[in-house]
């Protein structure tokens, strides 16, 4: 059935797009699926974490980075709220059940990365809490990757106000996509500000050279798909890759952490608040 807000002609068109949109990506599934079996022959596993604002796509990449995989190797992992048992223990360990066994991808749809964005926005964390966290996170990192099996990517998609608030009102108005909208996300527009405070003391204490940040630019969905997919494929040669495809990123969407914070310092701060 047609979306009465569209005329035929500009529902074809939309169609016509998103088809195009699909098949540019297929053929990076395709490479993903030999990452991942290059991944098992050689023994490693990879660890990829979606941070980020609310809204801001990354339900939807995640979805189409492992639609095509096989799903006894690649795991997506969305963890609820910690439960009281969980609170008694140290904060990874809640996480650390979910890591990938040798030759398995885990892609982590908010990390260990909420006590650094929503839990201190939110006060669901002391700030005791959280200053322990922000100190410990570089060291528990650090050793997860240092024997060299493990592969960590860290992924926070940035998405506009404006894109934000318009994506909102599309949930809002769309009964398929009203699931989507928690009491969080309506709080998400009035804190945009203290959401950029915790992004940038975020990435100042946590981008390294051993796990750096890498920013998406997400206003744009399918190139923020796009970019997040060639981005892990770059993250490691495997076997089997196809030469004729373009895997550049796109730089005005795909950002190191070590770029965004010098743009945010270069912006800010005004009031004691960076723009971003």
């Amino acid at each position: 059935m047609l979306n009465s807000k569209l005329t035929k002609k500009e529902f074809e068109k939309k169609a016509l797009q998103e088809a195009y949109q699909i098949e540019e990506l297929k053929p990076f599934q395709a490479e993903l699926i030999k990452l991942q079996k290059y991944l098992e022959k050689v023994g490693k596993k990879m660890i990829i974490l979606f941070e980020g604002r609310d809204a801001a796509g990354k339900g939807g990449a995640i979805k189409r980075i492992s639609e095509h995989q096989n799903n006894k190797h690649t795991r997506v992992v969305a963890l609820g709220a910690p439960s009281d048992h969980d609170k008694k223990r140290d904060y990874f360990w809640r996480f650390t059940p979910h890591f990938p066994a040798t030759g398995e991808i885990v892609l982590f749809d908010r990390s260990w990365y909420s006590r650094a964005l929503v839990e201190p926005v939110f006060g669901f964390c002391t700030n005791e809490e959280y200053v322990h966290f922000m100190k410990q996170v570089p060291k528990f990192e650090k050793m997860l990757i240092e024997d060299g099996s493990t592969i960590l990517i860290k992924l926070y998609f940035s998405v506009s106000k404006e894109e934000q608030a318009a994506r909102f009102e599309k949930r809002k108005t769309n009964p398929l996509k009203q699931w989507k909208l928690s009491e969080i996300d309506l709080q998400a527009q009035d804190l945009w500000d203290e959401f950029t405070k915790v992004k940038y003391k975020m990435l100042k204490k946590t981008n390294t050279t051993l796990t750096p940040w890498h920013v998406i630019r997400a206003d744009d969905k399918h190139l923020a798909r796009l970019n997040a997919m060639k981005l892990i494929l770059n993250s490691i040669e495997y076997d089997g890759r196809n030469e004729k495809l373009n895997f550049k990123l796109d730089m005005d969407i795909c950002v190191s952490g070590s770029r965004e914070i010098e743009l945010m310092e270069a912006d800010g701060p005004i009031d004691g608040i960076f723009p971003h």
